[in-house]
């Protein structure tokens, strides 16, 4: 299924324009994202290879999806809807998304092996890699801190969505009625869903994602 995924990917690949690769922004902390790799070619010669994703064109897209752009040696190589899969020396570069940011960008070789693409040291991405490195026992408090948050709001928040849809009539004229063991004020779930979305979205810094937690988050 992997392959059958990574060849459906690479036919969405579309040529690049050779347009030079702009430098990443502060401003763009929370819209982009950029990450590198730098591998040999064929011939001996370096490759330093570019992943840009600008992570507003999904809401502009009517399917939804984001996309990918690739430059190497600083040019626009190739473009791609994401998922995607671009072929590199060696193996393939996958950069998929979440609903938060990245949960993908890796390469992976012909025989399998994986390699986290590097991030930009400006962008938000490679300051939480930069913590990471240099602060590891507070970067571990703060993962422990999102897993934490994202368990607690599924299972305070999930019980009370599925009471709300078993509200529904036709829901409930054909499974009943259930009621939550779980009650909260409106604003104590607001802040919940607010502190699984920060969760999510530090997660996804890391490209760590968990399809049921950060989905539902």
């Amino acid at each position: 299924m992997h392959e059958w995924s990574r060849r459906r990917a690479e036919r969405r690949i579309r040529p690049g324009t050779g347009k030079e690769l702009k430098p990443f922004r502060w401003w763009q902390l929370l819209s982009r994202s950029l990450y590198g790799l730098a591998l040999r070619r064929d011939d001996g010669q370096r490759a330093e290879y570019a992943v840009d994703v600008r992570q507003r064109r999904r809401f502009f897209a009517s399917d939804g999806k984001g996309t990918a752009d690739l430059y190497l040696d600083g040019h626009h190589h190739a473009e791609s809807k994401l998922p995607a899969a671009f072929p590199v020396p060696g193996g393939t570069i996958e950069v998929a998304e979440s609903p938060f940011g990245l949960k993908r960008c890796h390469y992976v070789t012909a025989n399998g092996a994986e390699q986290q693409l590097i991030p930009d040291r400006r962008s938000a991405e490679g300051r939480r890699a930069h913590l990471d490195r240099t602060r590891p026992v507070l970067s571990r408090s703060i993962s422990a801190t999102s897993i934490a948050l994202l368990v607690t709001s599924v299972l305070l928040l999930i019980p009370q969505l599925v009471e709300i849809a078993f509200k529904l009539p036709p829901v409930a004229e054909r499974f009943g009625t259930f009621t939550s063991p779980v009650s909260l004020p409106a604003w104590l779930n607001s802040l919940l869903a607010v502190a699984a979305t920060l969760a999510s979205i530090e997660r996804a810094l890391r490209l760590r994602h968990n399809r049921f937690l950060d989905t539902v988050g």
